[in-house]
């Protein structure tokens, strides 16, 4: 009975991890095929070459905002009615958002059907990251984040291959139709059974004002957030931009944010299953993300004194800088295992859109340094300070590498 039991729950742990890895590929898409179609799609509506930068930071902005509100949604959500519910209506939401992403006929009505899907895409990965990390042994649980993440990402070159071979709407609707589709294989997969306990215990569940009512539990909740914020600057703002830091730099050709993008995420890719190898050597999490975060200095340093940046170069650099942020997972996994099961979704799922969030301020704030200065300057500005502040809020945090998750936050 025990072996028959075993087995279920090893084909459960498979399922989740493969349900996981394919629903942040689909994630991914989503959230990378703005920055992909960005310039094709804002000719198509009409958008003047001189409101190009302005009006794509405003739609990415909105996405953004609807990244930060759906997080907290979902998270709430996946702590009192439990993690599959998450998984199936994020993933309704964000499909339904990007089909109608394909009708759109002006730039402010692009805008909010892409904040529609921020929040849909805001639950995707707090709640798959969750699922893995009370499923799986806590020796071997960071080699599923890995998994998740390093399958998830690469959901940036189905984006960049879609929209090279079919006109920007399409694309919007392959992201719906793959949302749709993975409905199906969630079927199979049961929940957690730390959050099935946790429902037993009289304790408040994904209450999302226990993260501010301790100051040590808010401090540890901080401090995970920041450890992230470069992640997004690299993405939004140096890869998103690259036709705007291609002219500031005299690149001879117009550089592609899509083969960017391409690059970028290949980068990561490849840099989640470094960043998890490290940490499960080395047994240490921290160590990972402070190797990686060193890495974003220097590539982003290389990337912006890079004058006369040939299309060749920026590609190489995309990867650099992609795979020098591809601690991602990492990330998401130490702000998962620094609390208890009836705020582990809450805070797994706010953490990581929270941070996609902040690239609203971040951008707001690069734009004021424009003004004074240029977007080179800017560039080193922001990327410079992220990278102090993510540094200094590690060394604020304790290792969570094999910390048992079997716990409750009391109010």
């Amino acid at each position: 009975m025990k072996k028959i039991k075993g087995i279920r729950h090893e084909r459960n742990v498979f399922l989740i991890v493969l349900v996981a890895s394919l629903g942040y590929f689909v994630d991914i898409y989503d959230l990378v095929v703005f920055s992909i179609v960005r310039v094709q799609s804002f000719q198509s509506l009409g958008v003047p070459l001189e409101k190009m930068r302005v009006g794509g930071e405003y739609v990415l902005n909105m996405q953004m905002g609807g990244l930060l509100i759906g997080g907290m949604i979902w998270g709430i959500i996946g702590d009192k009615y439990g993690r599959l519910k998450v998984l199936f209506g994020s993933i309704l939401l964000y499909s339904i958002a990007n089909i109608s992403n394909a009708f759109v006929y002006d730039l402010h009505s692009y805008a909010i059907i892409r904040f529609v899907a921020g929040i849909g895409l805001a639950g995707e990965l707090g709640a798959g990251v969750t699922l893995v990390n009370e499923s799986m042994h806590k020796n071997k649980r960071g080699y599923g984040t890995m998994l998740i993440a390093s399958i998830g990402v690469l959901g940036a070159l189905a984006a960049f291959y879609v929209a090279e071979y079919f006109e920007w709407r399409k694309a919007y609707i392959v992201g719906g139709i793959m949302g749709f589709l993975l409905l199906f294989l969630r079927l199979g997969i049961f929940e957690s059974s730390m959050y099935i306990h946790s429902e037993k215990q009289n304790v408040p569940k994904g209450k999302l004002s226990m993260l501010f009512t301790k100051k040590e539990r808010f401090l540890r909740y901080f401090y995970c957030l920041l450890i992230g914020l470069p992640i997004w600057f690299i993405v939004g703002i140096f890869v998103t931009l690259a036709p705007e830091f291609g002219t500031a730099l005299n690149a001879p050709e117009t550089l592609s944010a899509g083969k960017g993008i391409l690059y970028c995420y290949l980068g990561i890719s490849i840099g989640d299953i470094f960043a998890g190898l490290i940490a499960q050597i080395s047994k240490s999490r921290r160590l990972a993300v402070m190797i990686f975060i060193i890495g974003i200095v220097v590539s982003s340093s290389i990337y912006l004194n890079s004058i006369g940046i040939t299309p060749a170069k920026f590609h190489s650099l995309a990867f650099f800088m992609g795979l020098s942020v591809g601690y991602w997972a990492t990330f998401v996994t130490i702000a998962s295992e620094q609390f208890g099961t009836n705020l582990r979704s809450t805070v797994t799922t706010t953490a990581p859109n929270f941070v996609r969030g902040a690239l609203i301020p971040s951008t707001l704030l690069f734009e004021i340094i424009i003004t004074k200065s240029d977007i080179i300057t800017a560039g080193f500005f922001m990327i410079i300070g992220l990278s102090i502040i993510a540094l200094f809020a590690l060394s604020r945090l304790k290792e969570s590498f094999n910390v048992d998750l079997n716990y409750l936050e009391q109010d």
